[in-house]
């Protein structure tokens, strides 16, 4: 799905542009995948893992941008990448066409100022768009930042997944379902 670009102010009145993905940003979004990863212990990758080629990137972000129900959400400081928010349906199947899957990360010094709440709203403004009823997203229990945004924005928690992560030193983290009626 494509939008048209937005342009809002952060907490710290930076201009921030929200715009959909284009293949021209694949590189950026590979890097920003190994970064982001390696910065928190909340995305469920190791950098290593992320082995996309440039190709796969880019054939990604066509099929989001020929979507009629997946968006990927860039968010853009000066014109440099500093974040994205992903809608993506549950399933194509009649019985899961009600619900959709939503993800986002920001590099580290970009969080707390705000650009992570516009991005939500805004991917939560085309999901009901789309005629999504409800948005659903698992976040680690022990990510309290993102669980109090989540729930500012209207999300509940509906379970816990027991050792839903487990870390190379062989410790674990659990994670929360969260769910939004739209």
């Amino acid at each position: 799905m494509n939008i048209e670009p937005i342009t809002v102010r952060d907490k710290l009145e930076r201009t921030i542009v929200l715009r959909a993905a284009i293949p021209e940003d694949a590189k950026e979004l590979i890097r920003y995948l190994k970064v982001t990863s390696g910065e928190t212990p909340y995305l469920i990758r190791e950098p290593e893992e992320i082995e996309l080629t440039l190709e796969q990137e880019e054939s990604f972000i066509k099929d989001r941008l020929e979507s009629k129900s997946d968006l990927m959400l860039v968010a853009l400081l000066d014109g440099k990448h500093i974040g994205n928010c992903s809608l993506m349906s549950l399933a194509p199947y009649k019985r899961y066409k009600h619900r959709c899957d939503i993800a986002i990360a920001l590099y580290k010094e970009y969080c707390g100022c705000g650009i992570g709440k516009l991005m939500m709203e805004t991917v939560l403004k085309a999901a009901t768009e789309i005629g999504y009823e409800q948005a659903e997203l698992e976040v680690v229990s022990s990510n309290k930042a993102a669980i109090s945004l989540y729930e500012k924005l209207g999300f509940k928690k509906y379970g816990t997944f027991p050792d839903s992560m487990k870390y190379s030193d062989g410790t674990y983290m659990d994670s929360d379902w969260m769910m939004k009626k739209l």
